[in-house]
């Protein structure tokens, strides 16, 4: 089973004593039931494993991480990301009392004018789902335009909140690219969802063909495409499931090494990035939610035991509280005239014997199946349309706990100051060089991840804060913050180790031309050791026994003089 997060369904939680008066089949699976049904050893393959992926196929006996798969090389890594802020995002939207309002109903499109009882008011997260505001939108799109023109390599994703609000994003960034750059394609910019036609034909257009540049979408590309080429994802939506994110994120993590994809980079314009929750440890509640009142009310008169009766009693009263929300106008007002305070019923019920719940539906027999025919409507289920002025105020890095690129650097500086003598991987790197291996690189990257710092936030944060050369290598930056070294171009690192390493002794021709391979293999694998000859063109040539053989039988020996060559400050 691949992806098999997607299981979401658990065995809803059943006594034993609930059998006397439940359906079973009411509480099993089905994709549990689906997977047991085959007499066969099951594998599940997900990339954002969750409780209900470990309840059904067990714990995980394998783990390989994204950040592992950065640091081995397989996957690319993201700059910190940048955060679209507007006058809006920043204040909120709110309508006063008394204020008239326009409310849409997206199910069928009509609007209706509301004068509001109460003040409203609406935080960044609920933007486009909640309330639709078209300024909020055009200023979001100009910082889109800004920050990925559409001469830069590579593509952009753009996730929206709904399908409609996708055709809102797509004109304002057409409209926002034309202001800038002048006239486009008509094809740059396209929704791709399960609305638009042929998607999947679209879906390869995007991925193979130059255009479109653009794609907005809202469900459809978040999970299980493979799209190389994105380069930027931008969230005008906001989520709550940890799983549904990483899956959002993965879509721009592939590499590209046909356009030089070094890094990916994420825009937020509802603050997803430091308001999301994880929610993936938190059991799902897999309660019938078509459980009508008619059929709960059943139960409650079979249930066998006082315990029982109460149970089934708390789930009316909670089904009540939802019914009576969305119950509005002229049935509202009917069913108070029988019943009295509908506010007040669910705690009544609550506060009473189970027995005098069934009494209370038996008093008013057409109750139940009233409550079951209450669906969503008017303004209750209808969004509102905000004509609020916004423009975009900034686009600025977001490296969480640490206010700014400097703030980030000083606790990198810190960091390193701190543990440079606690850790074999830190010791290596800013002492022992020589003694580098590609081991000790990853138990290094792994170190400074689970601590918060990457190569690429910390390019970009030394890119930012000191206008320095950020084409400089993870050992460079620790160096750096560890001993004072000069921050240089990894390559121009190896170049210069390479040249030393030449001119340090006589070589023979065929020496010469294996260290200058050797050079050229390092500026992809940046530590010589011997695995470096289980890849690229040196198994062909017979891999590390034969090329030491060419050296005397001291390769071993020649590596780590140009470790130390390349990594000594010298080399700048």
């Amino acid at each position: 089973m691949d992806e098999a997060h997607r299981g979401y369904t658990l065995d809803a939680e059943l006594r034993e004593d609930d059998l006397g008066f439940r359906n079973l089949e009411d509480y099993l699976s089905a994709y549990k039931r689906v997977l047991e049904y085959f007499d066969a050893t099951r594998i599940a393959l997900t990339a954002t494993p969750a409780l209900h992926t470990r309840e059904i196929f067990g714990n995980p006996v394998y783990r390989y991480s994204y950040r592992q798969a950065v640091i081995d090389g397989y996957l690319i890594d993201h700059r910190p990301p940048r955060r679209i802020t507007t006058a809006l995002s920043q204040t909120g939207i709110t309508f006063n009392k008394d204020e008239e309002v326009s409310i849409i109903d997206p199910r069928t499109g009509q609007v209706d004018l509301f004068n509001l009882p109460d003040e409203v008011g609406f935080e960044v997260a609920e933007f486009n789902k909640k309330v639709y505001t078209e300024p909020f939108n055009r200023a979001v799109a100009e910082a889109i335009a800004l920050e990925c023109p559409p001469t830069e390599r590579g593509k952009t994703l753009i996730f929206a909140a709904r399908n409609d609000h996708a055709d809102t994003l797509v004109k304002a960034l057409e409209y926002a690219l034309e202001q800038e750059y002048g006239p486009q394609p008509h094809d740059l910019v396209e929704k791709i969802t399960g609305t638009v036609d042929k998607p999947l034909d679209r879906i390869k257009a995007f991925k193979n063909d130059p255009r479109p540049k653009y794609v907005v979408t809202v469900d459809l590309l978040t999970t299980g495409i493979d799209v190389p080429a994105i380069t930027n994802l931008v969230f005008v939506r906001r989520v709550n499931s940890r799983i549904l994110y990483d899956q959002m994120i993965g879509r721009a993590t592939r590499r590209c090494d046909e356009i030089g994809k070094e890094y990916f980079r994420i825009f937020d314009a509802v603050d997803i990035y430091t308001n999301l929750q994880d929610f993936t440890d938190m059991r799902p509640v897999v309660a019938d939610p078509g459980l009508t009142f008619t059929t709960l009310l059943a139960d409650l008169e079979r249930a066998p035991s006082e315990e029982d009766r109460a149970f089934v009693r708390d789930q009316i009263v909670v089904k009540l509280r939802l019914k009576l929300r969305r119950l509005e106008g002229a049935r509202r007002e009917a069913l108070e005239t029988v019943l009295g305070n509908l506010d007040e019923l669910p705690d009544r019920l609550k506060d009473a014997a189970p027995a005098e719940t069934l009494a209370f539906f038996g008093q008013h027999p057409t109750l139940a199946a009233t409550l079951d025919a209450v669906r969503p409507e008017g303004r209750g289920n209808g969004v509102f349309i905000s004509e609020h002025e916004d423009e975009l105020l900034s686009v600025e890095d977001d490296y969480g706990a640490t206010a700014s690129p400097a703030d980030y650097i000083d606790a990198f500086e810190h960091f390193i100051r701190d543990n440079m003598n606690t850790t074999p991987a830190l010791i290596a790197a800013t002492q022992r060089p020589r003694e580098l291996t590609r081991e000790a690189l990853k138990s290094l990257a792994r170190l400074l991840d689970e601590n918060g710092f990457s190569e690429a936030a910390l390019r970009q944060a030394y890119g930012r804060a000191r206008n320095a050369d950020i084409a400089a290598h993870i050992i460079g930056f620790v160096r750096q913050a560890a001993i004072g070294d000069p921050l240089v171009p990894y390559a121009t690192r190896v170049d210069n180790g390479v040249r030393r390493i030449l001119a340090s002794r006589d070589w023979t021709q065929k020496q010469r031309q294996w260290l200058n391979r050797i050079g050229k293999a390092l500026k992809s694998q940046p530590v010589g050791d011997p695995e470096l000859f289980n890849e690229g063109v040196f198994p062909r040539d017979g891999g590390f026994a034969v090329i030491d053989r060419d050296f005397g039988h001291e390769l071993d020996a020649v590596l780590k003089d140009l470790n130390t060559a390349i990594w000594d400050s010298h080399a700048a």
